[in-house]
């Protein structure tokens, strides 16, 4: 026996050095910190964070201690007698443990296991109750505690009230089952219950702490997923499934150095922790200065200084790829205010494309919609000061914005689609767009199309419905219903991503016009009072040109840091691999 403790303690040995050695590769990793507190965990329940000592009492004598301890407990009548459960030996155990240790049900270590009661509050009372607030993974909070009414204390029988060390684990809730706190021994004056949501479990001669170890571990979150019964919105874990759910058992002396080792490397992984958040504090505060110095650069020189260290330096300044959408939006906030192309005075002025636009439309009048009563561009408050050359128009004066059309009723009707040959586009398609539509829903047939309208590629497509201010162009001639609005701009205006890009930038503002009803839109009325800045055409073709190229180093960062955090997800599963097998 000795010789196989030799040969346990110098694997041990290894594991400890393995995971000492990865601690940071692991806490750089995406979510790593709470890897490395799952994966201290798993090491700590299945024998491997501490090694096993042969002089230890032997978990055979805990068990008999435990069980007599038991017996005297239901002779003082504070708690009923229960059912002997089944040995931890009659079933397949989960996975190996060390030869000093034992497969035990968690009923045959407790004793007493039961859900709280459903109370009757109160403001203000003698006794406190527990629910499922308290119960957090940072930790028990007593402030979230309520009061039960101070004449229902008497139904309440004496196991009911918490003891020092009780384990609370939440038992019922949305998103909550299987949170996990221990009672803490600076309570033991307060006289205190819990709620029909928390399971109490009183456990006697083990530590707590070391059941904290194995309840908290990812089996035990993985055996919730599989046991808890109920609808999505709503699980609930069972008493007897709490008693009889199986549980590695050390010896005594062993449940002491794994809770002194699992509280050294939990504090240590507190520290990685807040040296983290510190981390991304400072790079969240530089990332806002370098933003801020690009949006109010005053000159092209500034901006394009500014520019430089953005691109160069967001590495540094990020490292979720996700943040590079923050730079997207900046982009084409800079775009539509003038601040990221040249301005050129040889340029011919927007009033005068305007005039020239405004020429072509009153030859067709019947091309174009006339949107009913709008106020003067004049009389309405600017949302900010334009650049030389520029003025303010709206969608109607610069091109045709129309719903898109759907007459047929039922939509779905199949006669509509039977060996359809043109695309229709809804506003899904839309959303998943990247600037062009390349996607379709379904196709129509020519009875499709004479219910609907083509529209040709290049059209500018607004949803209106169900996603709020979606846009992309289209990539092929497609039909789109009402939901959807599209815009085509008059010559000599021929392209309209520039007014997408626009479009982009006032997402939240017309989201902000929608109903708060299960399906929100706006209406065409909305889109016709908007304000579009409007660059000289000359100067829209280069924003376009100069967005399409900033845009392009975006994708480059993005994909860079993805490939960074994907670099650093292998390391650490490599890592966490080699230190569970």
């Amino acid at each position: 026996m000795t010789l196989l403790f030799n040969i346990s303690h110098q694997l041990l040995g290894k594991t400890r050095n393995q995971l000492l050695d990865n601690f940071d590769t692991i806490a750089e990793a995406p979510g790593g910190i709470a890897k490395l507190r799952a994966l201290i965990l798993d090491l700590a329940v299945r024998g491997k964070l501490v090694p096993q000592d042969p002089e230890d009492e032997s978990v055979d004598k805990l068990l008999v201690r435990i069980q007599s301890q038991k017996k005297a407990i239901v002779r003082t009548g504070t708690v009923p007698k229960t059912g002997e459960l089944l040995s931890g030996n009659d079933a397949h155990e989960p996975f190996l443990i060390p030869s000093s240790w034992i497969w035990t049900r968690l009923g045959n270590i407790s004793s007493y296991i039961q859900r709280g009661k459903s109370p009757k509050y109160t403001e203000s009372g003698e006794v406190l109750v527990i629910s499922q607030k308290c119960i957090q993974w940072a930790g028990f909070d007593i402030t979230k505690a309520q009061f039960i009414q101070d004449e229902t204390v008497p139904s309440y029988s004496l196991e009911r009230f918490l003891q020092p060390g009780d384990l609370l684990w939440n038992s019922t809730g949305t998103g909550t089952v299987g949170r996990l706190s221990i009672l803490p021994a600076v309570l033991k004056n307060k006289r205190i219950v819990a709620d029909s949501h928390v399971t109490v479990i009183r456990i006697v001669e083990c530590l707590p702490s070391f059941i904290y170890c194995w309840l908290a571990s990812p089996h035990i979150q993985q055996f919730i997923d599989q046991k808890t019964s109920g609808t999505t919105k709503q699980k609930e874990l069972n008493t007897i499934t709490v008693r009889t759910e199986f549980i590695p058992l050390p010896p005594l002396p062993e449940q002491k150095r794994i809770v002194e080792k699992v509280d050294e490397l939990m504090a240590l992984c507190d520290r990685l922790a807040a040296a983290k958040q510190t981390r991304d504090d400072l790079r969240q505060k530089l990332r806002g200065s370098a933003i801020a110095a690009l949006m109010n650069a005053e000159t092209d020189d500034a901006l394009e200084k500014s520019w430089v260290i953005v691109r160069d330096n967001w590495q540094t300044l990020s490292q979720d790829p996700k943040d590079v959408d923050d730079l997207r939006k900046i982009i084409l906030r800079l775009a539509i205010r003038g601040k990221l192309a040249q301005q050129e005075v040889n340029d011919e002025p927007a009033e005068k494309l305007l005039k020239v636009v405004a020429d072509k439309q009153a030859a067709h009048p019947k091309k174009f919609r006339k949107p009913k009563d709008l106020s003067s561009i004049e009389d309405v408050e600017k949302p900010f000061e334009l650049p030389f050359g520029w003025c303010w128009c709206r969608f109607t004066e610069i091109g045709q914005l129309e719903r898109g059309k759907s007459k047929h009723r039922p939509r779905n009707e199949p006669a509509l689609y039977a060996n359809g040959s043109i695309p229709l586009v809804q506003t899904g398609d839309v959303a998943r767009a990247k600037g062009v539509i390349t996607t379709y829903t379904a196709l129509y047939n020519e009875q499709g199309l004479a219910q609907s309208r083509l529209w040709s590629k290049g059209t500018l497509c607004i949803t209106i419905a169900a996603n709020i201010a979606d846009s992309a162009m289209l990539g092929f001639d497609a039909c789109f219903p009402d939901s959807v609005v599209g815009f085509v701009p008059t010559e000599p205006i021929s392209d309209s991503r520039y007014f997408e890009f626009f479009i982009r930038t006032m997402k939240s503002t017309l989201e902000a016009f929608a109903p708060s009803t299960a399906q929100k839109n706006i209406n065409l009325s909305i889109l016709d009072e908007v304000l579009i800045p409007l660059p000289p055409l000359a100067e829209q073709k280069r924003i376009v040109a100069k967005v399409d190229e900033l845009m392009q180093m975006c994708d480059q960062l993005e994909a860079s840091l993805r490939q960074s955090q994907q670099r650093a997800e292998a390391l650490a599963a490599s890592a966490i691999s080699h230190l569970t097998i």
